[in-house]
């Protein structure tokens, strides 16, 4: 009981915890190694989990919000996933659902970002870490437990045991990806549907979901899909870049003047 008390108050401290805030150095570091795991293929052929695990998020957190029946989530070694629900087909409940998918990592991303510039990192990976032990207990193929058992205990065992900066820099790493990622499975989305335009048996997106619940053509909701992780990923960057010490752009301007 005693060890149980410990870990929540030691989780309740991170949570409220704020952090020296990094140097310049760090957050443009970080924003260089999230632009190669998501710009080089092999690297983003992994990384991409990272959006579809906040992309199968938002369509779960907003069935729940509609009123909708969660009933599982699916991950798949090819990055794609799928989030089941039970309701009304039509309507606003199913709209939202679908709807939420792709703007979700963006906006965990600026979410994180917040957090980051606040000084918060500790309490994002911690909330991290409950919204995968969440999702957990949805997961219905054994791929998708595994990458999300993989994912929290990393997260874990990161911010029990990390020093404040390494948990601080991952947190960044994670963020920038969340942010630059968005915007990229939206272009592969809209890639995609200009592939397949006419084949048989397409139609399957998110889009074209929506494109048959509402009004707004499947190619409108893509851009839409765009224009919003777009503006979340440049609130995002301003959070992240507006909150580094400015000293080491100083030190470092010294450095090179001498």
């Amino acid at each position: 009981m005693d060890d149980a008390a410990e870990v929540v108050r030691r989780i309740a401290g991170d949570l409220v915890a704020v952090d020296a805030a990094p140097g310049i150095g760090v957050v443009w570091g970080t924003l260089a190694l999230a632009l190669l795991l998501v710009a080089w293929g092999p690297a983003w052929r992994r990384t991409r989990h990272v959006v579809t695990i906040a992309h199968e998020g938002g369509h779960a957190a907003a069935a729940l919000l509609s009123g909708r029946r969660l009933t599982g989530i699916r991950l798949h070694a090819d990055t794609s996933g799928v989030t089941v629900s039970r309701g009304r087909p039509t309507g606003p409940g199913m709209v939202l659902t679908v709807a939420a998918g792709y703007p979700a990592p963006a906006l965990v991303g600026l979410a994180a970002a917040s957090m980051l510039a606040a000084g918060r990192a500790a309490g994002a990976l911690w909330v991290t870490a409950l919204l995968l032990a969440a999702m957990l207990l949805m997961i219905r193929n054994l791929y998708g437990l595994l990458v999300l058992l993989l994912a929290g205990a990393g997260v874990v065992l990161l911010s029990w045991w990390a020093d404040p900066a390494v948990r601080s820099t991952v947190a960044h790493v994670v963020a920038w990806v969340l942010l630059l990622g968005a915007p990229r499975a939206v272009l592969e989305l809209w890639s995609e549907r200009r592939r397949q335009r006419g084949a048989p048996g397409t139609g399957r997106s998110d889009a074209d979901q929506l494109g048959r619940l509402t009004p707004l053509p499947a190619g409108l909701w893509t851009a839409i899909f765009l224009a919003v992780v777009l503006a979340a990923g440049a609130a995002g960057a301003l959070a992240l870049t507006g909150s580094a010490r400015p000293e080491s752009v100083g030190f470092l301007a010294g450095t090179l003047g001498r």
